[in-house]
């Protein structure tokens, strides 16, 4: 299996391109300066030659308060971006794996989102996520749209990087406590996607590490694992201000996993136990 992985450098596709060459296939990794996803007649050139008979596509616009203020370029790379890819596999017939975020969704209420429940985003981020499931509706049928929440890995920023470096000159961090979801570690997700790419069981699906947190209960745990003292105080959405609006319902119902086979991730608090000896030594 020859799997083309795009965004190879970031958080994500880092790990996915690991495990493709741990199960011995060949994973061939793209980022910007490789193949510029907005760039229709790149994409078809450079995943025509490449010879890959399935795509996994991490790349994407993740600054979620820029969004707010580069709605075009946001949309470039999340929607059309996403678009040039699925017409190219359309046109290769081969299957093609997207992540998506629980951002397509309102946000709101307390029941766990369902992978086939209405989306309606609430911000620039979301909306262009979502317009690039559509794009891929549209044209595949082989296609797996995995969503996920609050994701870390070793290579690039995330929430717990930057709690660790608030520590090492802040005694009191405030943490907003009002917005519910899972931590999603991309050692753990992308042996799920390698196991769902393995098979042709196609549709959507959500994937986040076990267990349910607020981000200051997230916090308080980082602290606690990494044996650092510091005063974690919680705080409202509206008391910490941001320029996008934040989902306080990030719950995804992961029941779909089981009933197609495949394993769930363990506990978001044992990913963030391995995480931590990982970057910390």
């Amino acid at each position: 299996m020859k799997v083309l992985v795009t965004g190879a450098k970031g958080q994500l596709g880092y790990d996915v391109m690991n495990e493709l060459a741990k199960r011995g296939y060949e994973g061939i990794g793209v980022d910007v300066q490789e193949m510029d996803i907005t760039d229709a007649q790149a994409v078809d050139r450079v995943i025509t030659e490449s010879g890959a008979d399935k795509v996994i596509h991490c790349a994407a616009y993740t600054a979620v308060d820029a969004a707010e203020d580069n709605v075009d370029l946001c949309r470039k790379v999340n929607a059309q971006g996403t678009e040039n890819i699925a017409k190219v596999c359309k046109k290769l017939d081969i299957p093609m794996l997207y992540l998506s975020t629980d951002y397509v969704f309102d946000g709101e209420g307390t029941r766990p989102w369902e992978p086939d429940d209405k989306r309606d985003p609430l911000n620039v981020y979301g909306q262009t996520k979502y317009e690039g499931e559509l794009a891929i509706e549209e044209n595949l049928d082989k296609y797996f749209i995995v969503r996920i929440a609050w994701v870390f890995g070793v290579n690039g920023k995330n929430f717990i990087k930057t709690m660790l470096k608030l520590a090492e000159n802040h005694d009191t961090i405030t943490v907003v406590n009002d917005q519910v979801g899972s931590p999603t570690y991309t050692y753990d997700l992308s042996r799920l996607l390698v196991d769902m790419i393995e098979t042709d069981k196609y549709g959507r699906y959500h994937a986040t590490n076990e267990g349910l947190c607020t981000w200051y209960e997230f916090a308080v745990e980082i602290f606690r694992q990494a044996g650092i003292s510091v005063n974690v105080v919680p705080v409202t959405s509206e008391e910490f201000q941001a320029k996008a609006k934040r989902p306080h319902n990030s719950r995804l119902n992961k029941d779909k996993l089981d009933e197609m086979g495949f394993k769930r991730l363990p506990s978001w608090q044992d990913a963030l136990s391995r995480y931590l000896k990982i970057i910390r030594g």
